[in-house]
């Protein structure tokens, strides 16, 4: 049950989306961008720093329906989520990537503690500074949207199964469907 009366019963942010579409809908935007827009990094990179930040902000509904739309820019596996929390140890990633996952990671926990000594491990991976840009925004912005998921208390569904559709659609529709209307 969320802190307060969202009027709706849909879970995490979807929820507050519904409760607030003035809100959602440059927060719906926002979301497109970072993780569909134009960017070196594939959607699928993008789905998963989203979704490995979200698990490290212990945000459920936020990592999870992530992963699974990492999982179907893939190969709709939805172990992928799991793998996420376990760091990759089953996923192949690239040095590079692995670098840029170290600096999500210590944006997620201040950005201030994101050093030279990050930035240049990852170029020397051959990271590119729109990468490193896009890395660090993606971070930033799902600190935002975990906080706002859990601060107000929605709830998530526990089994990653109950994401596979919603993965599907954001992976391949994007963040702009079905937004909820203004009144």
């Amino acid at each position: 049950m969320a802190h307060i009366d969202l009027n709706n019963d849909n879970p995490g942010i979807v929820g507050l989306f519904h409760f607030r579409p003035d809100t959602a809908n440059p927060l719906c935007q926002l979301a497109e961008t970072l993780l569909r827009g134009p960017s070196p990094l594939s959607s699928a990179e993008r789905e998963m720093i989203a979704s490995y930040v979200s698990y490290q902000n212990n945000c459920h509904f936020c990592h999870t329906s992530h992963g699974a739309s990492a999982a179907h820019h893939v190969d709709g596996d939805l172990s992928l989520i799991d793998d996420i929390k376990n760091d990759f140890e089953e996923t192949e990633v690239t040095p590079k990537f692995r670098a840029l996952l170290d600096i999500a990671r210590k944006v997620q926990q201040s950005g201030r503690e994101v050093a030279d000594e990050h930035i240049q491990k990852a170029k020397a991976e051959g990271a590119t500074d729109r990468e490193i840009h896009d890395t660090v925004l993606i971070a930033a912005a799902f600190c935002m949207y975990n906080r706002y998921v859990d601060g107000l208390g929605t709830w998530a569904p526990k089994e990653n199964e109950a994401y596979n559709e919603m993965g599907k659609m954001m992976a391949h529709e994007g963040y702009m469907r079905d937004r909820p209307e203004l009144d």
